[in-house]
């Protein structure tokens, strides 16, 4: 039933979004002028501040997230007065002290506070400093940079029409203009047949062989098949490409924030006791014992056997 009215009322909201003019509304001078986090309405006396629509716009999905900000202001901030008011309904027929909405509560609590410590602990260890002594590592490492070529392309449907390319450039033909007559690549007719900057691991794999098996200035002495169809190839400029600290830092910075959450964990696991129980409430044998039936536990860091059915 809740389920139900939740799914209800974010259709609802849908709804709103959608039938919005398609002229942008203006956001409340207030907010113009101030910024900060300033009050965007009253409910009863209750104030409601620019950060609970913000919050309200980051829980949307996806689609609507794409949306410009100031066409999903107006019926964001209607979606949060109509929270407040059932909000403050469900207060006075005091649904807090029902056993079952108790429990969603403290399990919100609970949701709240880890993900806030998370975030405050991620923020509070891993610094600009240390993503940049990262990179530095990194960036010391024989292999941190990567080869790249620049190639172009004629894709057909056979091989009888990719050798007969060939051999129309053997005869002096011109690749783009041969691009844009032959090639089933429908960028081909704009860009005759350039791909660009490529990396290996960025296209299918005897594509990649082939091209990166050239040198500069060569071409495809027979066609490439691939899962597309049969390609000629042309590699006009290689190059060695260092990644800057700016291109992989959203990398460096997830993998730091995973070794602070980790090392969080394992902290927090060894100083404290903990019980586990089977589905049925019996007791769990802990996770370093042996099964029942003598065989040896899971080694660390693999699955434990699903339990019997």
């Amino acid at each position: 039933m809740i389920r139900s009215t939740i799914v209800a009322f974010a259709f609802g909201l849908s709804a709103v979004i959608l039938a919005q003019p398609a002229q942008a509304q203006e956001q409340p001078a207030q907010a113009q002028e101030e910024g900060g986090d300033p009050v965007v309405a009253r409910v009863n006396g209750v104030e409601v501040h620019r950060s609970e629509v913000d919050a309200a716009a980051a829980e949307l999905p996806e689609q609507f997230r794409q949306m410009p900000p100031q066409a999903l202001y107006t019926p964001l901030l209607e979606r949060v007065i109509d929270t407040k008011l059932l909000a403050a309904r469900a207060e006075d027929e005091k649904l807090g002290d029902d056993p079952a909405v108790k429990r969603d509560l403290d399990r919100a609590r609970a949701s709240v506070l880890r993900d806030s410590l998370v975030v405050r602990t991620i923020e509070q260890e891993v610094s600009d400093d240390d993503l940049r002594a990262r990179y530095d590592e990194m960036s010391a490492q024989p292999d941190f940079a990567y080869d790249e070529v620049n190639v172009r392309h004629i894709l057909v449907g056979s091989e009888d029409e990719a050798k007969q390319v060939i051999a129309d450039l053997d005869n002096g033909g011109d690749f783009a203009t041969l691009a844009n007559e032959r090639s089933t690549d429908p960028s081909a007719k704009t860009n005759g047949g350039e791909l660009g900057w490529i990396k290996q691991d960025a296209v299918v794999p005897e594509f990649g062989a082939a091209a990166f098996a050239m040198e500069k200035g060569q071409r495809s002495e027979a066609p490439v098949q691939t899962q597309f169809g049969w390609h000629v190839i042309e590699v006009t400029d290689k190059r060695q490409t260092t990644p800057s600290f700016e291109e992989i830092e959203p990398q460096l910075r997830q993998e730091a924030a995973r070794e602070v959450l980790t090392a969080m964990m394992e902290d927090l696991r060894s100083g404290a006791e903990i019980e586990r129980f089977n589905a049925d409430g019996s007791p769990m044998p802990p996770p370093d014992a042996a099964p029942a039936g003598g065989e040896a536990a899971p080694a660390e860091g693999q699955p434990a056997p699903a339990p019997a059915q």
